[in-house]
């Protein structure tokens, strides 16, 4: 068997909701720490706010992803938040500052865009 037939939209919407639920829990519980990690920024009481509000729509989104069953709904909602998300931590990694983990961030939402846009 092809690898690349081995990996169907529910493998892929496992693991995109795994890693969306898991950043969203560390963005409620370590918001400064995954800020830095990140982005490279210093935590305020005010980004923490904004990154725990980001941690909940995330957990939120994995959740709806979840894959049982698999819908068109949840691959094109994945596909939409992957593509965007790593043009923009793009961006951001260009023309605003970045952290350790930034590129590698932006690395795995192109590769689950380009792995979700050929299912």
């Amino acid at each position: 068997m092809h690898p690349a037939r081995s990996i169907t939209p529910h493998k892929l919407l496992t693991v995109c909701a795994v890693v969306e639920i898991a950043t969203g829990l560390a963005l409620l519980l370590t918001p400064g720490l995954v800020g830095h990690l990140l982005l490279g920024v210093s935590a305020t009481e005010d980004t923490n706010l904004f990154a725990r509000f980001f941690g909940v729509a995330l957990i939120a989104l994995g959740i709806a992803c979840w894959p049982r069953p698999v819908g068109i709904g949840a691959v094109r909602s994945m596909l939409f938040y992957n593509g965007v998300v790593a043009l923009y931590l793009a961006y951001v990694g260009v023309f605003v500052s970045s952290g350790v983990l930034l590129w590698p961030a932006v690395a795995f939402h192109a590769l689950m865009t380009a792995l979700l846009l050929r299912r």
